[in-house]
C-alpha cells in the first residue's frame, strides 16, 4: 500500500519543515509514504472563502483516484489514541491500495472533497496551525509504524 499526504501550500517554517522531512524519511523505512503539495492559490483576496475552498478542492480531487481510501484531517473527525490509530492504519494497509490523507487550506474543505472522503480524522479538539499539524501528523504516522512493528518508540 502506498500512503500519500496531500497538503495545500508549502510548509514555510524551516523548523517544521526539518521535522516533517525527518519523519517522512523515517516513515519510508516502514512503508511507501509521499508528500504531495498543492500550490497555494494566487490572488485569494478576490475570492470568497467558498470560492477558495472550491478551487483548492478541485486541485485536491485531481490527485485522487477512484479506488483510493481518502481520509481528511478535520476538526470534526474521529479522534484516536496513538495505539488505536496504529491498529486502524495496519488494517488499512491490508485493505487499501492507496491511502490518502489530506490537510486542507486555511478554510477547510469544499463540499466536493467532503463528499469524496471515506473518513475524517481529528488529531485534537484544540486548533493548530496548518504548518504545525503537518509535523504532528507525520510524527503520529511514524509512531503508528513503530507500534505496528513492536518497536520501543511509543510508551504506554
Amino acid at each position: 500500500m502506498k500512503t500519500l499526504l496531500i497538503l495545500v501550500g508549502k510548509t514555510t517554517d524551516k523548523h517544521f519543515q526539518a521535522g516533517i522531512t525527518d519523519y517522512v524519511e523515517r516513515i519510508g523505512h516502514y512503508m511507501p509514504f509521499e508528500l504531495v503539495t498543492i500550490p497555494e492559490l494566487k490572488n485569494t483576496k478576490s475570492l470568497s472563502e467558498e470560492q477558495q475552498k472550491s478551487a483548492e478542492g478541485e486541485l485536491i480531487l485531481k490527485q485522487i483516484q477512484p479506488s483510493d481510501t481518502v481520509v481528511l484531517l478535520d476538526e470534526h473527525g474521529r479522534e484516536w489514541r496513538s495505539i488505536e490509530f496504529a491498529r486502524w492504519l495496519e488494517q488499512k494497509r491490508n485493505t487499501s491500495r492507496r491511502l490518502i490523507f489530506v490537510i486542507g487550506g486555511p478554510y477547510g474543505f469544499s463540499p466536493a472533497v467532503y463528499a469524496r472522503a471515506n473518513e475524517q480524522l481529528s488529531l485534537s479538539k484544540m486548533t493548530f496551525s496548518h504548518q504545525m499539524i503537518r509535523l504532528v501528523f507525520t510524527e503520529q504516522v511514524y509512531r503508528a509504524c513503530t507500534i505496528i512493528k513492536g518497536e520501543p518508540y511509543h510508551h504506554e
